[in-house]
């Protein structure tokens, strides 16, 4: 089974290419809703004892978490310290499963694969991209984003141009959804189209 990494800057349109995989039949692992579920069970009493107040109802508020951590590098570090290996076991764990299907490809959305040095754990990454401006654009068109927000983000993420050149497959969503797609689709039929499954 070839294992592959699928990431992108923020706003860049990785999950809706993560959905494209899906629609290609190809096996998902999605890190950002892996946390939602860890927030909602296991993380939830670990991320309340290191950020007191930013759990309600056994459940992590991530807007008062985000308070805490953005902006603190030793608060995030701690996060992070939290989150990841429990992410980490979750995508194992989905891994096991698509193996023990004989699937012929799977996907690790992770969106900070190259920041957390998950590069090895992929055979090949795919890197989501747009014109800067595109990216600028989408950010700061989501609820609560402001452009402090979006900078303080990009200061933690590798730029784009690192990413596409360390990528083996770029897949540029600001030429449209068909291209897109097709770019996808390519894929797919390089990693899978030959194999059973």
């Amino acid at each position: 089974m070839i294992v592959l990494g699928l990431t992108g800057s923020i706003g860049m349109g990785k999950s809706t290419t993560a959905a494209m995989f899906r629609e290609a039949g190809v096996p998902v692992h999605d890190s950002d809703e892996a946390v939602h579920r860890l927030y909602a069970g296991v993380a939830a009493p670990l991320v309340e004892a290191a950020f007191p107040g930013t759990v309600r109802d056994g459940v992590v508020d991530r807007a008062a978490l985000g308070r805490r951590v953005l902006g603190d590098g030793e608060a995030l570090r701690r996060l992070e310290r939290i989150v990841h290996p429990l992410v980490r076991a979750d995508a194992d764990a989905f891994l096991a499963t698509c193996r023990a299907q004989a699937a012929p490809l799977a996907v690790l959305d992770i969106p900070l694969l190259f920041e957390t040095g998950g590069r090895d754990r992929v055979d090949k990454v795919a890197v989501v991209t747009a014109d800067a401006a595109i990216q600028r654009d989408r950010v700061l068109s989501r609820p609560g984003m402001t452009e402090e927000k979006f900078a303080a983000i990009l200061t933690r993420q590798v730029p784009d141009l690192r990413k596409r050149q360390l990528a083996d497959y770029v897949i540029d969503t600001g030429k449209g959804m068909d291209a897109a797609r097709a770019a996808v689709r390519r894929i797919v039929d390089e990693l899978a189209g030959d194999k059973p499954g």
